[in-house]
């Protein structure tokens, strides 16, 4: 790595709701050129589009301003240069008022926004139907052109989640659409970063091995010219950046070898990782490759209303008091709505010290078109059977008029067509032409080796997965990612031979219905499996106990296999 140089670009948001306080903690925690805040995901989307629906003159993170509110001043007098896609659905709208803001304050500040992902109004010309909002992703390089041009905010809209960093770096190192190696590697380090405490130890399958995990640090990526990084985080912060911690977030929300982005596709199986110190992590090695021709775009559609019901079942048979509730129930019902799902979760034990313990929870969900099929009156006619339905009747709520929810789906179009677009502070507005070196990016070809005995791995004890190997999930639309990875790279070939796609259905039985393909990543020590339809239509459908998937990894490694003796002593080289 060139070390005549780096650019240190920090992260202070992985979602709306993060930490409110992160930014100041990360501009007075240590130096940066650039912080960055990622405050969008497909579900925020939604909710951005409802508040819209209320009110034109929102629809973009209101956190963000407060924050810039108490941190504005701070960042200007540090040099430190914001770029955030808390613009949402408004960046237009945020920016007006982060100009008010600077304004009242006294604080000279030029802010710039990125727009032109917002599809909403062209959408059915372009054959994606009548969503609530249409977003396609948006590249790097409007975020460079604001910063090129002086800004010290950037606000975008719909961008993909790593251009956050790439922009800065871009802009930095003046690269230009034909730098794929780099673009791509700066990809890796705004995929680490932009989750923040997640690349620091935050949902980390081994935390009992990390330090102060009580209030975690914030990731940091320091980006040389050719693209090659150090993640990091500030002096005295807690967790820690480690491989592990840096491989965990980056099978996050991943499909195969090939990432797709507007600007480079980037191969995930190219990554080289290596502890270059304490909290210090390099990346290197990672290839670039032109991106597709088409554009992701993400679409949020209003679906109905939904309502829930969760009775607690207590002590002796459970199965039939549950069944005596559900017939009561459907022969109670005014009108049936159009979906009704029930799932009976037997958290009870039998001789339970507790009654908690001794208790099981029957869920009822039902969702319709139609507000009054699920409103106060589905709910209520649960309560109505209170005293003449099974013994021991409890509830966890009161009766409840129901929530609009919306379903997610992606669609696409010719990048060609999305006119990515910057306006400056002096009004002046650029068009951000999309990649020439667009082209068909090949299929990933999921493994399909069968594994099954074929190694003498030598005595082995039933133990579970996760003693030895690590694991991160998270949804993707309506499917779902399990990243599985081992640290010791001696225990590679046992995982890549051991857990195919027969033995997760085997381990996971929710998934035995399902398409699953799996990619091989032997860079990361790692295998990644994508579960299709596991969550439905997206995570505001809500059709699991775990409607995001984050759990499913610990699920998976809390179930036994036959682990190698040998390896029990050997984990971590």
């Amino acid at each position: 790595m060139n070390r005549d140089k780096v650019v240190r670009i920090g992260n202070a948001s992985g979602f709306y709701g993060d930490r409110f306080s992160a930014m100041r903690e990360m501009l007075e925690g240590g130096e940066l050129d650039y912080l960055t805040g990622d405050y969008l995901a497909e579900l925020t989307m939604l909710i951005l589009g409802r508040d819209r629906m209320k009110d034109p003159k929102t629809g973009y993170a209101k956190t963000f301003l407060r924050q810039m509110e108490d941190c504005l001043g701070l960042a200007v007098d540090k040099g430190v240069r914001i770029v955030a896609n808390a613009g949402g659905l408004n960046p237009h709208g945020l920016t007006v008022a982060l100009r008010e803001l600077a304004e009242n304050l006294g604080i000279d500040a030029e802010v710039a926004f990125v727009d032109g992902d917002d599809l909403r109004d062209r959408a059915e010309e372009l054959g994606l139907g009548t969503p609530l909002t249409a977003n396609a992703y948006l590249g790097a390089f409007g975020i460079k052109t604001a910063l090129d041009a002086g800004a010290d905010i950037v606000v975008t809209g719909r961008v993909t989640d790593a251009s956050l960093t790439v922009g800065p770096a871009a802009s930095e190192y003046d690269w230009s659409y034909d730098d794929l190696d780099a673009l791509a590697g700066a990809v890796v380090a705004g995929h680490i970063i932009e989750c923040g405490a997640q690349a620091t130890g935050g949902n980390y399958a081994f935390f009992t091995e990390l330090p102060q995990m009580g209030h975690m640090g914030f990731p940091i990526a320091e980006i040389a010219a050719d693209g090659t990084s150090i993640i990091t985080k500030h002096p005295g912060t807690g967790g820690a950046v480690t491989v592990g911690t840096v491989t965990a977030q980056l099978l996050y929300e991943v499909g195969g070898p090939r990432y797709l982005g507007p600007d480079v596709t980037t191969r995930i199986d190219s990554i080289q990782l290596g502890q270059d110190g304490p909290d210090r992590v390099s990346v290197r090695g990672v290839r670039g490759e032109a991106p597709p021709p088409t554009t992701k775009v993400s679409l949020n559609h209003l679906a109905g209303v939904r309502n829930e019901i969760t009775l607690i079942l207590t002590g002796l048979d459970i199965e039939a008091k549950a069944a005596l509730f559900r017939q009561q129930f459907r022969a109670a019902l005014p009108t049936v709505p159009a979906e009704m799902t029930w799932d009976l979760s037997r958290l009870d034990r039998p001789d339970a010290e507790t009654e908690e313990q001794a208790s099981a929870l029957l869920r009822c969900v039902a969702r319709d078109p139609d507000a009054k099929k699920v409103g106060r009156t589905f709910s209520a006619t649960a309560v109505e059977l209170a005293l003449a339905s099974y013994p021991g009747f409890a509830m966890t709520a009161p009766p409840g008029n129901g929530t609009p929810y919306g379903v997610f789906e992606p669609g696409y179009v010719d990048a060609a067509v999305v006119e990515h677009r910057v306006a400056l502070q002096d009004g002046v507005v650029e068009r951000i032409p999309p990649s020439p070196l667009r082209t068909e990016v090949p299929d990933d070809t999921p493994d399909s080796s069968v594994a099954g005995a074929v190694t003498d791995w030598g005595p082995s004890m039933s133990l579970p997965l996760g003693t030895i190997a690590g694991a991160r999930s998270g949804d993707k639309g309506g499917s779902a990612n399990i990243g599985v990875w081992v640290r010791n790279p001696d225990h590679f070939a046992w995982l890549d031979e051991t857990l195919d796609v027969d033995l997760l259905k085997k381990l996971l039985p929710e998934m035995a219905d399902l398409v699953v393909r799996r990619y091989r990543l032997p860079n990361l020590n790692a295998v990644n499996f994508v579960i299709e339809g596991v969550l439905g239509r997206g995570v505001a459908e809500n059709v699991r106990f775990d409607p995001q998937a984050k759990g499913l990894g610990e699920w998976l490694r809390s179930r036994p296999v036959p682990i190698p003796v040998a390896y029990l002593q050997s984990q971590e080289k």
